[in-house]
């Protein structure tokens, strides 16, 4: 058992030393999380508490607060169950997150391999037996040779490499961040799913009443032609006119189907999104009238902002990344010392073995490399101020995004209610040319005229209740998503990044 012993023997001086010079000094940077914005508002003039309002479809008022939060699931705030299923299954089945969710783990698990191999000693041993049978004439030594004997060798070995100047520390500190920015990406990549999602639902909803409406008005501009033709027979008219309404004819009829092919394409988009193909998919049809437009619209500070988008956190994720990296650079400037220590023994079937060990240090200094590790030091410094300018515009351009939603949703409104107030003027015209047509005051022809007003308007008001919904949408994915307060979420929440670790 002595070979043993004297195993143990060098496990131990190596882990005591390990624990002795291990607590040197860490050189290089101590990573900081940048301070939030001192900023309160996301554009120069103060924005109305509430929004103008209208009757119809998407024309609520709606009221915006600061307090207020991003709930995790905020596309229900439509109440609308298709367009609930709809992001449900894309969440469940998208391959884009299958992806980021193995980025994510092949990052943990790189973390997990280099935290192993540097935090504790390495111990390998071995052990041979071989077969020996020496010739001792061969050697012109003139006695018999001995018989077969096998050699038995064992041995343990122990290693360490102290990391005094922080090197491995922030190696480890930078795998961390890499870790981090890998399940930031997969937030992110949750996030613009289900705004992907409910974008094209609401384009499909829109399509939909555009085509409906479309249709209608080419059942308009056909009876006109029909009315046309037959004063035309009367010579009531001249062939210009005739041949100018069955322009206009053909003119409705060609932009149906580019709409139809917009409706295919969305509702084959929106088959992908949910993790299948399009002949697989069963999309649901949705319409503008079905869904709901959230009357309480959330708008955090731009201090919260940075800590809730997920675009922001992975871009300080990079930020710590490279803090870690001028560490690491900077470490390698200095010596690298690793202990070691082995034990074993040495014998034969016949012969009790001997007792082998040994215990060293190794010092290893750079002295001249041409200044390779210096202009090593810098590079990973410039690094770092270019994942500050990364950081600083990823901010501003969130911040740009958030002001941009709030402009086009107050203005959405105003859209919303001249178009409301153009589809009540149209529809009074309508009634009005009606009643006249039935008292002979008015020909048949005016009053489809009026009736095609009608549906113009209609159609523009719709295009305008479409935007409503979409970017009130783009808003709750602009302030990050609400993925903080979704507890049954079944990966790890990131944490906040800090200190180096």
């Amino acid at each position: 058992m002595r070979n043993w012993k004297h195993a143990n023997r060098a496990s131990a001086i190596a882990g005591t030393l390990a624990l002795l010079l291990a607590q040197g000094c860490t050189v290089g940077p101590h990573y900081h999380a940048p301070a939030p914005p001192a900023i309160t508002t996301y554009t120069p003039q103060p924005q109305p508490s509430q929004t103008v309002s209208s009757q119809g479809t998407a024309g609520a008022a709606q009221a915006l607060s600061a307090a207020g939060d991003v709930p995790a699931q905020w596309w229900t705030l439509f109440h609308s169950p298709e367009l609930n299923d709809m992001v449900q299954k894309a969440l469940a089945s998208s391959p884009t997150l299958e992806e980021a969710t193995a980025r994510r783990k092949e990052a943990q698990e790189e973390l997990n391999a280099r935290r192993g191999a540097t935090k504790y000693p390495t111990v390998s041993g071995s052990a041979s037996v071989e077969q020996e049978q020496p010739n001792l004439s061969a050697y012109g030594i003139p006695f018999p040779n001995p018989s077969p004997f096998t050699l038995l060798t064992g041995s343990v070995s122990v290693s360490y490499a102290l990391d005094i100047f922080g090197a491995n520390r922030h190696l480890i500190e930078g795998l961390q961040a890499e870790r981090d920015y890998q399940a930031w990406q997969l937030e992110g990549a949750r996030l613009m799913l289900a705004g992907n999602v409910v974008a094209a639902a609401v384009e499909q909803a829109e399509l939909r009443e555009q085509i409906e409406l479309t249709g209608q008005m080419i059942a308009i501009e056909e009876k006109e032609l029909k009315i046309v033709e037959q004063r035309y027979e009367a010579g009531g008219v001249a062939d210009y006119d005739v041949r100018s309404q069955r322009t206009l004819v053909a003119q409705a009829r060609a932009g149906l189907p580019a709409l139809q092919e917009r409706l295919d394409a969305v509702n084959d988009q929106l088959a992908v999104l949910m993790g299948t193909s399009s002949a697989e998919a069963k999309v649901p049809a949705l319409s503008l009238a079905s869904l709901h437009l959230p009357e309480e619209l959330p708008v955090s500070l731009p201090s919260a902002l940075v800590r809730q988008r997920p675009d922001i956190r992975a871009a300080e994720a990079l930020l710590r990344q490279a803090s870690a990296n001028v560490g690491v650079a900077t470490a390698n400037l200095y010596p690298q010392i690793e202990l070691s220590g082995s034990g074993g023994a040495i014998g034969t079937s016949f012969v009790s073995g001997g007792d082998l060990w040994n215990v060293g240090a190794w010092l290893t200094q750079p002295i001249y490399n041409g200044g390779e590790l210096r202009a090593e030091k810098r590079k990973a410094e410039a690094a770092y101020q270019e994942a500050e300018g990364v950081y600083r515009q990823t901010v501003l351009q969130a911040f740009q995004q958030v002001a941009d939603t709030l402009y086009a949703i107050e203005h959405d409104a105003q859209a919303v209610q001249a178009r409301t107030d153009a589809v009540a003027s149209a529809e009074a015209s309508y009634k009005i040319a009606s009643a006249r047509l039935g008292a002979g005051g008015i020909s048949q022809l005016a009053t489809l005229d009026a009736e095609r007003q009608q549906l113009e308007t209609a159609l523009d008001r719709s295009a305008a209740a479409a935007a409503r919904y979409s970017d009130s949408a783009m808003l709750f994915e602009a302030l990050g998503g609400g993925w903080w307060n979704n507890a049954a979420q079944t990966s790890p929440t990131p944490k906040p990044a800090g200190g180096t670790q």
